[in-house]
């Protein structure tokens, strides 16, 4: 495949706006999003890159939510992350 066809097929797939590659795309975005905050928070450094205990954490998180202690860990996680994300721009 020549060079010049290369990049207008991936024009063509970047403009798809068809429903289901639009949410696709959407969904690659977030998926991404997420994991970028895996990594500025430094679990990744913290664990070695160990996926079994980054998932651990994230179920532990996930039980606390579902307990009786959900909204006062919310609020507290929500303060810590918006000061985070305030430091990373003051940087």
């Amino acid at each position: 495949m020549t060079a010049a066809r290369h990049r207008l097929e991936a024009q063509r797939a970047r403009n798809d706006t068809r429903d289901w590659v639009v949410k696709r795309r959407e969904r690659t975005r977030q998926l991404i999003e997420l994991g970028g905050l895996v990594a500025k928070a430094g679990l990744v450094e913290l664990t070695d890159d160990d996926r079994a205990v980054l998932f651990g954490v994230m179920i532990d998180a996930a039980a606390t939510l579902k307990g009786e202690q959900r909204d006062q860990a919310r609020t507290l996680w929500r303060r810590r992350g918006r000061r985070a994300f305030e430091q990373l721009q003051n940087e």
